[in-house]
């Protein structure tokens, strides 16, 4: 029985949670639209899921002084058709929670300049899937520390070609969608104040 233990692969399904919040926080969102943009370009080529998942978690740590709460999760499997299962379960939990709602208000007058509202609030969701033991996913995100750990460690799995699969979600998904504090707290429950 022991033997045959061994031999097994260990598959990690994680999400991460990340609130920025902020006046400066809008322009993450081009790049996470431009990371959008690529992923379907490239259908699912893993390799270069990997580069932009990197680029993405070289510009959160970049702005980590911006991070306001954060919040992970995940499981661990023996079985690849069991980690798929979860990662298409969170992604269409993701999916679900993804607001995107035109950003009309009413109180636009006729006579004002036309601008774009900018969001104070960004969340990033980051789904993936490896193959290994990586402590330092496999903890409780929600301080500073642990959280730029994590991302470090997406980073060194992307290199180590351990990834087997990547979804990113965010929200707003466009600039001049605004995501409001109540939304926050009604659609991301889980999130813990860093």
């Amino acid at each position: 029985m022991f033997n045959k233990m061994m031999g097994r692969t260990r598959y990690v399904v994680c999400r991460l949670f990340i609130h920025l919040a902020g006046s400066e926080v809008a322009p993450i969102l081009g790049q996470l639209n431009r990371g959008a943009r690529q992923a379907i370009d490239v259908d699912g080529d893993i390799e270069v899921l990997g580069e932009g998942l990197v680029e993405l978690c070289q510009t959160l740590l970049q702005y980590d002084e911006y991070w306001t709460s954060a919040a992970n999760e995940g499981d661990v499997f023996w079985s690849e058709g069991e980690a798929g299962d979860y990662i298409n379960e969170l992604f269409t939990d993701s999916a679900e929670r993804f607001l995107s709602e035109p950003g009309l208000s009413s109180n636009s007058g006729l006579n004002e300049p036309l601008s774009i509202p900018v969001t104070r609030n960004v969340i990033v969701m980051i789904t993936l899937a490896y193959e290994g033991e990586v402590p330092e996913l496999e903890n409780d995100l929600s301080n500073i520390q642990a959280l730029k750990d994590g991302l470090k460690a997406i980073i060194n799995l992307h290199y180590k070609h351990k990834l087997r699969a990547i979804q990113v979600h965010f929200s707003p998904a466009q600039l001049g969608d605004e995501l409001s504090n109540d939304q926050l707290l009604q659609y991301y429950p889980e999130l813990i104040p860093l």
